[in-house]
């Protein structure tokens, strides 16, 4: 039995319960609280119209709602407030809601709170997803019963009851999930750290302290994995109370995770264990070398080289990862919608040794894109913009060109909406070229999410005749 879970059954049942935002992770939450017959009022800014799918997929159970423009006028007098992860903790309502005595919380905080079995969680600014895919499926190949949540997967707190001691929990965690976050996991990944967020997050600092959560509160039986190559992880290993691993594609470590000789290794108390060839990795790409190191420092302890073998040979990629979409006309697609970062898309340009077609741009997270500006003179043919960010990645490269001085030719087309930057790339691509989606910034300008993007970039191409 898990004691805490139902000392926390037994609190929240005499409750009066909020749950602000009706999105993915937060649908199941109500469900589970209200079949807990709490309390229970579900938040959201949109209207009912728009919510009409939730609404019906929640008709009959005992929830209340205040929903539109001014959902929050109504957030009074309740004792425990779930927050989605994109909503600020220091909104007037959430401050005045705490200085009234309310406890101001998310599905995910709880949820680590209470679980009884071991969490790997991961978190970064980019190959987090598949970093956490990766971690995930070694376990599971090894045998474990495995779990997979947080920004991945599904809400895990209204499954929670099904978790046992025994099972491996595997997360993927946000700077938004981890930012009030007072639990950490028993292993800790940071894959990376570089500007992020800057439109939600009000600084580059509040922004690393979110990510450093994820070890604030681990113990010495806990164990923390950083990237060595990344200076902001690097100096992370001196706040943390839990024993540090290192890793890297391009050091070799005393102790942790590297490549040497084109060989994944792990060393440990001057042991090596050989792990797989990068170039038998099949996903391609530097970034996912690093991604094996950082999953394989991770589960070491708990499955074989083997294993991590076999996965690294036959795992072919998480959607929307610069994933192969068709050859058309000898014209090869590849869907990199993740890439809603310039550090993401320049690790995605650099797997390919040809200069590409890149579809690029989108809603601005109010970030640099000066660091684009080498690899898109180094690895771009054509660049075909759109959104908001347009302007200022054409100017990176134009900086570029003028700081070096080189002769370098770089179409650049400017589209106004998606569709036409798709049917532009492959009107200026020949046979043998490849036409990258990889927009170096979000996609809020004109989809929910880069899967939205990314689905509609792979049906924009399969219509192509």
């Amino acid at each position: 039995m898990n004691i805490k879970l139902e000392e926390y059954k037994k609190k929240i049942i005499n409750k009066k319960v909020a749950v602000l935002g009706m999105g993915v992770s937060n649908t199941p939450l109500i469900k589970y609280l209200a079949g807990l017959n709490v309390d229970v009022t579900a938040f959201d800014k949109a209207d009912a119209e728009k919510l009409q799918p939730v609404l019906e997929e929640l008709k009959g159970l005992n929830v209340k709602y205040s929903l539109g423009p001014k959902y929050l006028e109504n957030l009074k007098g309740f004792d425990i407030i779930f927050k989605t992860p994109v909503v600020r903790f220091d909104i007037p309502e959430l401050v005045r809601a705490r200085e009234e005595g309310a406890e101001v919380t998310s599905e995910m905080e709880v949820f680590v709170e209470l679980c009884p079995a071991q969490i790997f969680a991961v978190t970064g600014s980019d190959g987090k997803t598949t970093t956490t895919t990766l971690i995930y499926e070694m376990l599971k190949r090894e045998g474990y019963k495995c779990w997979l949540g947080g920004n991945i997967g599904y809400p895990l707190l209204s499954r929670i009851d099904e978790i046992n001691e025994t099972d491996k929990v595997v997360l993927e965690l946000s700077s938004f999930q981890l930012h009030t976050m007072t639990t950490s996991p028993d292993i800790a990944v940071i894959t990376n750290v570089s500007p992020n967020h800057l439109d939600v997050h009000k600084s580059m600092e509040e922004y690393v302290d979110a990510k450093k959560n994820i070890f604030r509160f681990q113990t010495e039986k806990n164990k923390l994995i950083l990237n060595y190559n990344n200076d902001i992880t690097r100096s992370m290993a001196d706040e943390a109370k839990s024993k540090v691993v290192f890793f890297s594609r391009l050091n070799e470590l005393d102790e942790g995770s590297f490549l040497k000789n084109d060989t994944l290794v792990y060393k440990e108390r001057n042991e090596v264990k050989s792990l797989v060839k990068a170039s038998d990795i099949f996903i391609r790409g530097a970034h996912n070398v690093e991604n094996y190191l950082a999953a394989s420092a991770a589960v070491i302890d708990y499955v074989k080289p083997e294993t991590i073998h076999d996965v690294a040979v036959e795992f072919k990629g998480v959607p929307h990862r610069m994933e192969f979409v068709r050859e058309v006309n000898g014209v090869s697609f590849y869907n990199d919608a993740i890439g809603t970062s310039p550090a993401r898309t320049i690790a995605g340009l650099k797997s390919f040794d040809e200069k590409v077609i890149l579809i690029a741009g989108g809603y601005d997270k109010k970030i640099s894109y000066d660091e684009m500006g080498e690899v898109l003179a180094e690895k771009v043919k054509t660049l075909v913009l759109t959104g908001p960010t347009a302007a200022k990645i054409s100017e990176a490269l134009d900086k570029e060109i003028r700081r070096t001085g080189n002769d370098v030719e770089v179409d650049v087309i400017m589209c106004t909406t998606f569709e036409e930057a798709v049917e532009k790339a492959y009107k200026s691509a020949k046979p043998g070229d490849k036409v990258v989606l990889s927009p170096a910034s979000a996609s809020f300008d004109m989809f929910k999410n880069f899967e939205e993007k990314g689905n509609r970039f792979k049906q924009l191409v399969n219509e192509i005749k």
